[in-house]
C-alpha cells in the first residue's frame, strides 16, 4: 500500500512562487513514474509534471514548462514541485500521484488528498 501526503499549498500573488511537497510511504516500484496533477473547479484533473522514480527523466505540460520543476529526494522519499512565475490560471487543487506512467492521470494508481493553490491577480 502506498500513501501520499501533500503539503505546501497556499495563497500567493501572481508572479510569486510556491513549493509543493509529497511525502511517500510504501513501495512505489522503480519502474513507475510519480506525477503532479491539478484540478480546478469545474474542470477535469490535468497532468502537470512527471518524473521517473530514478529521477533521471522529467516531463511537463506545455502550460507549465519553463515555470515549474519536479524533483525527488530518494533519501527523504519525497517528490517536490517548485512553481515559479505563478499565474491566476494555475489556481487549483494539486495532487501527487504514484505508480503510473506518462501524462494521463487515469494511469496513476495512488493519489494524495491534495493541497490547494490559489494565485491572486
Amino acid at each position: 500500500q502506498v500513501q501520499l501526503v501533500e503539503s505546501g499549498g497556499g495563497l500567493v500573488q501572481a508572479g510569486g512562487s510556491l513549493r509543493l511537497s509529497c511525502a511517500v510511504s510504501g513501495r512505489t516500484g522503480s519502474s513507475y513514474d510519480m506525477a503532479w496533477c491539478r484540478q480546478a473547479p469545474g474542470k477535469e484533473r490535468e497532468f502537470v509534471a512527471g518524473i521517473r522514480w530514478s529521477g533521471r527523466s522529467t516531463y511537463y505540460a506545455d502550460s507549465v514548462k519553463g515555470r515549474f520543476t519536479i524533483s525527488r529526494d530518494g533519501a527523504k522519499n519525497s517528490v517536490y514541485l517548485q512553481m515559479n512565475t505563478l499565474k491566476p490560471e494555475d489556481t487549483a487543487d494539486y495532487y501527487c500521484a504514484a505508480m503510473g506512467v506518462g501524462s494521463d492521470p487515469h494511469l496513476y494508481r495512488y493519489w494524495g488528498q491534495g493541497t490547494q493553490v490559489t494565485v491572486s491577480s
